[in-house]
């Protein structure tokens, strides 16, 4: 690794930190369990009766639960409908209706926070359905991860209660005073470094040298445009990762320079990162939140450092032809195969560790072709649950979860009935808990079995071999865990894939929200228990480690074997073949 990657490495992450404590107490006094008078009150206001709802109306876990479920549903449907009657409402830029099957995995992943895209958006997209329907999906889905943390919080937070909260409340606080604000800001500095933000479908633009074609020359092109600026920042901060372009943040207009692609890779970690902080203080005790961020940035840098290293080691098979150049003085050879120039090799690798951490799924390279190491980490990020900032909302109650098997297994140790933030863990908590890491782990696994043993699968992989595995591998990680990035080489765009990605995703986001709303509201209702001389404290060092190795353990039990047959595979035939 080279001085300049660490640095830049080391200004991501400092940047989050810095940028998560402000906004970390700001998310706490938004999400605090008693509801506050806050500056757009009025607005508030205006929206709960707009909602017929107040917040006194306390809600029952499965109540919050099935609001969730309707809501998305009739979102589905929306978004359904939308792409299906494209060519007949305005502003759809002469783009035909969407087919029924690829509407269909579209909804479905917008709706799930997922985002994963089987279409190139230029091509298929007017500008309707990105803004009233993709867009408005990329707030409401982020706003329900906020609302169920906000529940699972108030479930630790609360003694002998029934309720869990009112979701109508928390999607408007959560949108309104979060995800509102910080996308204008967002937006106005991607715009400001060259991101489109029109009404504007297209724009013919007469090319400085033209093009010499087989029978004749072209001078003019085509670009097509729209409100980019305003999508990109909210598919960063919701870490939904839809792209408008098919290239996504690789793409010159959504991602124009090197200052917009550091804008957006902090934007990715920024609000997970925050939740962590405002946690600490909901719960009366910061310390708790910053042990479970330290857990997340070690085992984030611990991902990041490798791929680093990977890439920049390149193949043998370039080094021995003599083609592995240099991409600029600050970037020396390595592997340079499906990465920008303007933002190299270290600003790649950070940027894929960091969208399949977080649960984003942009990309500003084509993980396909990373070097075999270098793509196992960002398929191995999203496999251990991402739960490694995770997405909004979902990647701390997916920590969470992990700290209350961490706190099982430390009282197993000792013989004691585990503990966390003064309620006894008890045997219906860890199934809960059990579920919400298995279920997402099963539809990756036996989804891939699957799709490897069906011709409608096998039609789709287009590379033969271990690589081959791991695109189908990397395709079902991506969205049972709705992460929505694609690691490429694989046509998504069928019958087969349409229907089992969608269900996957599905699954692997309402499956998830379930038994999480129902955690809290076990915890709501349990008494409290005072610290005693067998207490294990999940605030210190020692805790961080058991947590980071439970997440490590889990995640190596569930998936080693199968990455044995993709990249490790791989990554050692590369080296005999490089060596020969």
């Amino acid at each position: 690794m080279t001085t300049h990657a660490l640095a830049e490495f080391a200004v991501v992450v400092a940047s989050v930190l810095l940028l998560a404590l402000p906004l970390g107490t700001w998310i706490a006094r938004v999400m605090e369990p008693g509801v506050r008078p806050l500056p757009l009150a009025r607005v508030e206001r205006a929206a709960w009766r707009l909602l017929r709802t107040t917040p006194e109306d306390d809600m029952h876990w499965s109540r919050y639960a099935g609001h969730i479920l309707g809501l998305s549903v009739a979102a589905v449907l929306l978004l359904y409908a939308l792409q299906r009657l494209q060519g007949v409402l305005p502003l759809g830029a002469g783009m035909p209706s969407v087919p029924p099957l690829l509407a269909f995995n579209t909804a479905v992943s917008f709706v799930t926070n997922t985002n994963w895209q089987a279409y190139a958006g230029e091509a298929t997209l007017g500008l309707l359905v990105p803004m009233v329907g993709l867009t408005v999906q990329n707030f409401l889905s982020a706003a329900v991860g906020l609302a169920v943390l906000a529940a699972l919080v108030r479930g630790l937070v609360r003694r002998e209660a029934s309720g869990v909260g009112n979701l109508w409340v928390d999607l408007v606080r959560g949108t309104l005073y979060v995800l509102l604000p910080l996308s204008f800001i967002i937006a106005l500095l991607l715009a400001g470094q060259g991101v489109p933000q029109t009404l504007r479908a297209t724009r013919t633009v007469t090319l400085v040298e033209p093009l010499a074609g087989t029978d004749t020359t072209v001078s003019t092109q085509t670009i097509p445009l729209g409100p980019v600026a305003s999508q990109v920042a909210i598919k960063q901060l919701g870490t939904n990762g839809g792209g408008y372009y098919n290239a996504n943040s690789a793409h010159p207009l959504e991602n124009p320079t090197p200052f917009s692609n550091l804008v957006q890779v902090v934007s990715i970690l920024l609000i997970p990162a925050a939740l962590c902080l405002a946690f600490g203080r909901l719960v009366r005790a910061p310390r708790q939140g910053w042990a479970l961020l330290t857990a997340m940035v070690v085992i984030y840098v611990g991902s990041t450092l490798p791929t680093l290293a990977a890439e920049q080691a390149g193949t043998p098979q370039l080094r021995s032809a003599g083609v592995e150049l240099a991409a600029s003085p600050t970037q020396p050879g390595g592997n340079m195969e499906g990465k920008e120039v303007r933002f190299g090799i270290a600003g790649s690798a950070i940027w894929a560790t960091a969208t399949t951490a977080a649960s984003n799924g942009s990309v500003n390279a084509m993980h396909d072709s990373f070097t075999p190491l270098g793509g196992l980490f960002p398929m191995w990020l999203m496999q251990l649950g991402e739960v490694v900032f995770g997405g909004v909302g979902s990647g701390l109650y997916g920590m969470l979860v992990f700290a209350l098997l961490a706190v099982f297994l430390a009282g197993l140790m000792v013989g004691r009935t585990p503990e966390y933030l003064g309620k006894k863990v008890e045997a219906r908590d860890i199934k809960l808990a059990a579920l919400v890491v298995l279920i997402p782990s099963a539809w990756v696994l036996l989804g891939t079995a699957v799709s490897l043993h069906v011709q409608g699968g096998r039609a789709g992989i287009f590379n033969a071999g271990p690589h081959g595995f791991s695109e189908v591998l990397y395709a079902l990680s991506s969205a049972a865990n709705n992460n929505g990035s694609a690691f490429g080489g694989l046509g998504a765009n069928s019958a087969w894939y349409n229907t089992v990605l969608a269900l996957a995703m599905w699954m692997g986001r309402f499956w998830i929200i379930v038994p999480v709303l129902a955690l809290a509201g076990s915890f709501g209702g349990k008494r409290a228990v005072p610290p005693g001389a067998g207490t294990f404290p999940t605030d210190g060092p020692t805790f961080v480690l058991l947590l980071v190795a439970t997440v490590l353990l889990v995640g190596a039990l569930t998936f080693l074997p199968a990455l044995a047959l993709g990249p490790i595979v791989e990554q050692m035939q590369m080296i005999v073949g490089g060596a020969s």
